[in-house]
Protein backbone atom coordinates (compact mmCIF):
# COMPACT_ATOMS: atom_id res chain seq x y z
CA UNK A 1 0.00 0.00 0.00
CA UNK A 2 3.08 2.47 0.82
CA UNK A 3 4.48 1.43 -2.20
CA UNK A 4 1.17 2.50 -4.58
CA UNK A 5 1.09 5.73 -2.20
CA UNK A 6 4.75 6.11 -2.74
CA UNK A 7 4.17 5.78 -6.85
CA UNK A 8 1.26 8.33 -6.93
CA UNK A 9 3.57 11.53 -5.46
CA UNK A 10 5.97 10.78 -8.61
CA UNK A 11 6.08 11.69 -12.15
CA UNK A 12 8.65 10.18 -14.56
CA UNK A 13 11.16 9.97 -11.58
CA UNK A 14 10.09 13.71 -10.07
CA UNK A 15 8.15 13.99 -6.86
CA UNK A 16 4.50 15.36 -7.90
CA UNK A 17 4.72 17.93 -5.41
CA UNK A 18 7.90 19.38 -6.34
CA UNK A 19 7.08 19.06 -9.94
CA UNK A 20 3.90 21.17 -9.20
CA UNK A 21 5.39 23.93 -7.41
CA UNK A 22 7.79 24.32 -10.67
CA UNK A 23 5.09 24.52 -13.13
CA UNK A 24 3.67 27.32 -10.58
CA UNK A 25 6.64 29.26 -10.21
CA UNK A 26 7.46 28.62 -13.79
CA UNK A 27 3.91 29.96 -14.96
CA UNK A 28 4.01 32.76 -12.26
CA UNK A 29 7.74 33.58 -13.58
CA UNK A 30 6.42 33.84 -17.22
CA UNK A 31 3.48 36.49 -16.01
CA UNK A 32 5.67 38.61 -14.89
CA UNK A 33 8.23 38.69 -17.53
CA UNK A 34 5.43 39.51 -19.76
CA UNK A 35 4.40 42.26 -17.90
CA UNK A 36 8.03 43.54 -17.59
CA UNK A 37 7.94 43.61 -20.82
CA UNK A 38 4.79 45.41 -21.90
CA UNK A 39 4.82 47.63 -18.84
CA UNK A 40 8.87 48.34 -19.80
CA UNK A 41 8.15 49.34 -23.26
CA UNK A 42 5.01 51.23 -22.49
CA UNK A 43 7.19 53.07 -19.90
CA UNK A 44 10.35 53.24 -22.66
CA UNK A 45 8.50 54.50 -25.18
CA UNK A 46 6.30 57.16 -22.89
CA UNK A 47 10.07 58.11 -21.36
CA UNK A 48 11.71 58.84 -25.25
CA UNK A 49 8.31 60.84 -25.89
CA UNK A 50 8.82 62.97 -22.54
CA UNK A 51 12.93 63.32 -23.48
CA UNK A 52 11.51 64.61 -26.70
CA UNK A 53 8.86 67.09 -25.39
CA UNK A 54 12.04 68.75 -23.01
CA UNK A 55 14.57 68.97 -25.61
CA UNK A 56 12.02 70.66 -27.62
CA UNK A 57 10.80 72.97 -24.73
CA UNK A 58 14.51 74.11 -24.19
CA UNK A 59 15.11 74.58 -27.73
CA UNK A 60 17.78 71.73 -27.72
CA UNK A 61 19.01 71.16 -31.32
CA UNK A 62 16.72 69.02 -32.93
CA UNK A 63 19.10 66.23 -34.81
CA UNK A 64 20.27 65.82 -31.04
CA UNK A 65 16.70 65.59 -29.99
CA UNK A 66 15.88 62.75 -32.05
CA UNK A 67 19.30 61.20 -31.23
CA UNK A 68 18.96 60.79 -27.72
CA UNK A 69 15.58 60.31 -27.37
CA UNK A 70 15.77 57.40 -29.61
CA UNK A 71 18.48 55.96 -28.21
CA UNK A 72 16.70 55.68 -24.54
CA UNK A 73 13.84 53.93 -25.96
CA UNK A 74 16.57 51.42 -27.43
CA UNK A 75 18.52 51.41 -24.03
CA UNK A 76 15.74 50.71 -22.32
CA UNK A 77 13.95 47.80 -24.33
CA UNK A 78 17.29 46.47 -24.02
CA UNK A 79 17.66 46.65 -20.27
CA UNK A 80 13.66 45.58 -19.86
CA UNK A 81 14.27 42.57 -21.99
CA UNK A 82 17.55 41.44 -19.94
CA UNK A 83 15.26 41.88 -16.86
CA UNK A 84 12.88 39.36 -17.77
CA UNK A 85 15.38 37.31 -19.04
CA UNK A 86 16.75 37.53 -15.52
CA UNK A 87 13.11 36.43 -14.21
CA UNK A 88 12.76 33.66 -15.94
CA UNK A 89 15.95 31.80 -14.26
CA UNK A 90 18.16 32.35 -17.66
CA UNK A 91 21.75 33.55 -16.28
CA UNK A 92 22.56 37.21 -17.76
CA UNK A 93 25.51 37.42 -16.63
CA UNK A 94 26.41 34.17 -18.76
CA UNK A 95 24.46 35.54 -21.91
CA UNK A 96 26.30 38.98 -21.29
CA UNK A 97 29.60 37.07 -21.15
CA UNK A 98 28.17 35.57 -24.31
CA UNK A 99 27.34 38.17 -25.71
CA UNK A 100 30.55 40.00 -25.19
CA UNK A 101 32.55 36.92 -26.87
CA UNK A 102 30.41 36.99 -29.90
CA UNK A 103 30.29 40.78 -29.91
CA UNK A 104 33.91 41.08 -32.30
CA UNK A 105 32.22 38.50 -34.67
CA UNK A 106 28.94 40.91 -34.68
CA UNK A 107 31.24 44.05 -34.59
CA UNK A 108 32.67 42.36 -37.95
CA UNK A 109 29.10 41.26 -38.92
CA UNK A 110 27.83 45.17 -38.25
CA UNK A 111 30.95 47.16 -38.71
CA UNK A 112 28.99 49.59 -41.15
CA UNK A 113 26.38 49.78 -38.41
CA UNK A 114 28.54 50.89 -35.60
CA UNK A 115 30.20 53.28 -38.37
CA UNK A 116 26.82 55.19 -39.31
CA UNK A 117 26.30 54.84 -35.09
CA UNK A 118 29.91 56.81 -34.06
CA UNK A 119 29.47 58.76 -37.47
CA UNK A 120 25.49 59.69 -35.84
CA UNK A 121 27.77 60.98 -32.77
CA UNK A 122 30.22 62.99 -34.58
CA UNK A 123 27.66 64.89 -36.54
CA UNK A 124 26.00 65.76 -32.71
CA UNK A 125 29.36 66.83 -31.30
CA UNK A 126 30.91 68.80 -34.56
CA UNK A 127 27.80 70.01 -36.02
CA UNK A 128 28.41 69.86 -39.34
CA UNK A 129 24.94 70.65 -40.30
CA UNK A 130 21.77 70.60 -38.20
CA UNK A 131 18.29 70.09 -39.01
CA UNK A 132 16.54 72.80 -41.47
CA UNK A 133 19.89 73.58 -42.72
CA UNK A 134 20.54 72.71 -47.07
CA UNK A 135 23.73 70.41 -47.48
CA UNK A 136 25.51 68.49 -50.54
CA UNK A 137 26.76 65.35 -49.65
CA UNK A 138 27.45 61.95 -50.97
CA UNK A 139 25.88 63.84 -54.50
CA UNK A 140 22.84 64.66 -52.71
CA UNK A 141 21.70 68.07 -51.79
CA UNK A 142 18.34 69.14 -50.21
CA UNK A 143 17.21 69.67 -47.16
CA UNK A 144 18.13 68.17 -43.65
CA UNK A 145 14.95 66.72 -41.84
CA UNK A 146 16.35 64.18 -39.31
CA UNK A 147 19.40 63.54 -37.88
CA UNK A 148 18.95 59.97 -36.25
CA UNK A 149 21.18 57.52 -34.49
CA UNK A 150 22.31 55.48 -38.04
CA UNK A 151 21.23 57.45 -40.64
CA UNK A 152 20.51 61.51 -42.02
CA UNK A 153 17.18 62.21 -43.93
CA UNK A 154 17.57 65.08 -46.56
CA UNK A 155 14.57 65.98 -48.39
CA UNK A 156 15.42 66.91 -52.34
CA UNK A 157 13.98 69.93 -54.16
CA UNK A 158 11.96 66.74 -56.23
CA UNK A 159 10.41 66.15 -52.43
CA UNK A 160 12.30 62.52 -52.67
CA UNK A 161 13.79 61.77 -49.20
CA UNK A 162 17.29 60.74 -49.19
CA UNK A 163 18.70 58.43 -46.30
CA UNK A 164 22.45 58.72 -45.97
CA UNK A 165 24.57 56.54 -43.64
CA UNK A 166 25.88 58.75 -41.23
CA UNK A 167 29.42 56.37 -41.30
CA UNK A 168 29.92 57.77 -45.00
CA UNK A 169 28.64 60.97 -44.68
CA UNK A 170 30.59 62.16 -41.24
CA UNK A 171 33.72 60.98 -43.42
CA UNK A 172 33.26 62.57 -46.92
CA UNK A 173 33.17 66.40 -47.97
CA UNK A 174 30.19 68.02 -46.71
CA UNK A 175 29.10 71.92 -48.11
CA UNK A 176 26.55 73.28 -45.65
CA UNK A 177 24.80 76.12 -47.62
CA UNK A 178 22.94 77.34 -44.78
CA UNK A 179 25.51 77.69 -41.98
CA UNK A 180 26.23 81.19 -42.60
CA UNK A 181 23.18 83.57 -43.36
CA UNK A 182 24.08 84.99 -46.58
CA UNK A 183 25.33 83.16 -50.39
CA UNK A 184 26.84 84.76 -52.91
CA UNK A 185 24.97 84.96 -56.65
CA UNK A 186 26.74 85.41 -59.60
CA UNK A 187 24.35 86.37 -62.38
CA UNK A 188 26.71 86.04 -65.91
CA UNK A 189 25.41 87.70 -68.92
CA UNK A 190 26.64 88.67 -72.25
CA UNK A 191 26.24 92.25 -73.22
CA UNK A 192 26.89 93.73 -76.76
CA UNK A 193 28.90 96.62 -77.49
CA UNK A 194 27.84 99.74 -76.93
CA UNK A 195 26.03 99.73 -73.26
CA UNK A 196 27.93 102.18 -70.94
CA UNK A 197 29.39 99.92 -67.76
CA UNK A 198 28.86 102.79 -65.38
CA UNK A 199 25.20 103.55 -65.91
CA UNK A 200 24.87 99.39 -65.82
CA UNK A 201 26.07 99.23 -62.92
CA UNK A 202 23.88 102.20 -61.30
CA UNK A 203 20.71 100.53 -63.23
CA UNK A 204 21.55 96.59 -61.42
CA UNK A 205 22.53 98.53 -57.83
CA UNK A 206 18.89 100.42 -58.19
CA UNK A 207 17.25 97.24 -58.98
CA UNK A 208 18.87 95.55 -56.25
CA UNK A 209 18.12 97.52 -53.68
CA UNK A 210 14.56 97.59 -54.15
CA UNK A 211 14.59 93.56 -53.79
CA UNK A 212 13.56 92.11 -50.27
CA UNK A 213 15.68 89.17 -50.89
CA UNK A 214 18.98 90.88 -50.95
CA UNK A 215 21.13 91.59 -48.05
CA UNK A 216 21.23 95.28 -47.24
CA UNK A 217 24.72 95.51 -46.17
CA UNK A 218 26.53 94.67 -49.29
CA UNK A 219 27.19 96.02 -52.79
CA UNK A 220 26.42 94.40 -55.68
CA UNK A 221 29.25 94.13 -58.49
CA UNK A 222 29.24 94.47 -61.83
CA UNK A 223 32.35 93.56 -63.68
CA UNK A 224 33.14 92.38 -67.05
CA UNK A 225 35.31 89.31 -67.00
CA UNK A 226 35.84 88.68 -70.71
CA UNK A 227 35.19 89.67 -74.29
CA UNK A 228 34.89 89.09 -78.03
CA UNK A 229 34.63 90.60 -81.28
CA UNK A 230 31.09 91.11 -80.50
CA UNK A 231 29.87 91.19 -76.92
CA UNK A 232 31.05 91.39 -73.43
CA UNK A 233 30.84 88.89 -70.43
CA UNK A 234 29.74 90.63 -67.69
CA UNK A 235 29.44 88.89 -64.10
CA UNK A 236 26.80 90.76 -61.78
CA UNK A 237 27.51 89.51 -58.11
CA UNK A 238 25.32 89.79 -55.23
CA UNK A 239 24.93 88.36 -51.58
CA UNK A 240 21.52 87.40 -50.97
CA UNK A 241 19.68 85.07 -47.68
CA UNK A 242 20.96 81.71 -47.55
CA UNK A 243 17.53 80.29 -47.18
CA UNK A 244 16.07 82.02 -50.42
CA UNK A 245 18.97 81.54 -52.56
CA UNK A 246 17.27 78.99 -55.48
CA UNK A 247 14.02 81.23 -55.39
CA UNK A 248 16.14 84.47 -55.77
CA UNK A 249 18.34 83.30 -58.14
CA UNK A 250 15.50 82.52 -60.70
CA UNK A 251 13.98 86.24 -59.69
CA UNK A 252 17.22 87.93 -60.01
CA UNK A 253 17.82 86.53 -63.33
CA UNK A 254 14.48 87.46 -64.79
CA UNK A 255 14.34 90.58 -63.27
CA UNK A 256 17.69 91.60 -64.89
CA UNK A 257 17.07 90.14 -68.12
CA UNK A 258 14.37 92.65 -68.45
CA UNK A 259 16.63 95.57 -67.09
CA UNK A 260 19.22 94.67 -69.53
CA UNK A 261 17.23 93.57 -72.66
CA UNK A 262 15.32 96.35 -73.37
CA UNK A 263 17.62 97.54 -75.69
CA UNK A 264 17.09 94.14 -77.44
CA UNK A 265 21.65 93.64 -77.17
CA UNK A 266 21.31 90.86 -74.27
CA UNK A 267 22.40 87.32 -74.30
CA UNK A 268 21.95 85.37 -71.47
CA UNK A 269 24.36 82.61 -70.42
CA UNK A 270 24.11 79.63 -68.32
CA UNK A 271 23.72 80.59 -64.49
CA UNK A 272 27.30 80.18 -63.40
CA UNK A 273 26.75 81.00 -59.41
CA UNK A 274 30.67 79.81 -58.88
CA UNK A 275 30.14 76.68 -59.49
CA UNK A 276 27.98 75.99 -56.54
CA UNK A 277 24.45 74.19 -56.87
CA UNK A 278 21.87 76.09 -56.17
Amino acid sequence: MNKIKNNALTFLGYNTAELIDFLNQLAWNLVLSALIILLGFWFTNMLGKFIEKILTKNKTDKGLVTFLSSLAVISGKLFFTLTAMAKLGIAVTSFVTVLGAAGIAIGLAFSGTLSNFAGGIMILVLKPFKVNDTILAQNIQGLVTDILIFNTYVLTDDNKVIILPNGPLINGTIINFTKENKRKLVVNVLVGFGKNMDILRKEVEELLSENSMVVKDTIPTVEVTSINEKNAAVAISVWVKAAEFSSCSVTLHELIYRLLNKEGNLVLKQNNSKNEPN
